[in-house]
């Protein structure tokens, strides 16, 4: 019976050793996975990819580079002092070529009136002289336009020949206000050309329309694109939802 028991003890602390011996040899668990490659490419990446391939040499234009150094040169001083030297200078200088012969027609017809009157002023101003002298021969008549010969003839009207030639006065006056006036309407016109120099009116105009969130906000609204000429588009968002 002893000898039962002891067996039975030296089996099971036999069993012991070699369970705690195996348990030994087993690689202890890991709480670290491996992780897993990824194998997708990045968005990021292939827009800078995209962004940095260069698919054609880069070309220059040279008359647009020209033309713009001619336009920021252009001062409107400059077209406003040549226009006021010499009427339609500025109109030249702003390329407006159509322009100068109506400025010259705006200032000429007032020159012409002016020296119509004047020309009119003088032989009225000179017959009222001779009349209210006594100066009514026929030398003296010849020498005034057929016109005037009347009032030789009839000396008592003096009053009225005074009348015509206060009018004749008059209408110069007026004439030269008016030949300042179209002059300096020709400096405005050149200056105000100078100034639009640089502005577009480029036939280029396009108008989109498209969904968009509105910034620093979750509002939905609409965004107005606006494009003349070569000019970066301008978006409004002015409609919300």
């Amino acid at each position: 019976m002893c000898m039962k028991i002891f067996g039975t003890v030296l089996l099971f602390t036999l069993l012991l050793c070699t369970g705690e011996r195996l348990h030994a040899q087993v690689p202890p668990a890991t709480d670290t996975v491996p992780a897993k490659k990824d194998t997708i490419p990045s968005a990021a990446n292939d827009t800078l990819k995209q962004a940095l391939k260069i698919t054609s040499p880069i070309t220059v234009d040279s008359a647009s580079i020209k033309d713009s150094i001619a336009r920021k040169k252009h001062s409107p001083h400059v077209a406003a002092i040549r226009s006021a030297i010499i009427p339609g200078w500025g109109q030249i200088y702003n390329k407006k070529y159509w322009k100068v012969p109506i400025v010259y027609t705006a200032i000429g017809i007032p020159v012409g009136t002016f020296l119509y009157n004047r020309k009119w002023y003088i032989q009225t101003r000179n017959a009222a002289e001779d009349i209210a002298n006594g100066n009514t021969s026929d030398t003296t008549k010849n020498k005034y336009d057929p016109k005037l010969h009347i009032f030789f003839e009839n000396p008592n009207s003096l009053g009225a020949l005074l009348n015509y030639r206060n009018d004749f006065r008059r209408n110069m006056d007026y004439s030269i206000l008016f030949v300042l006036l179209f002059w300096g309407l020709n400096v405005v016109d050149a200056t105000v050309d100078a100034h639009l120099w640089n502005f577009n009116v480029s036939d280029d105009l396009s108008l989109r329309i498209k969904p968009t969130l509105l910034k620093g906000s979750t509002t939905a609204g609409l965004s107005f694109v606006f494009t003349i000429g070569k000019t970066k588009p301008d978006n409004y968002h002015d409609i919300r939802f």
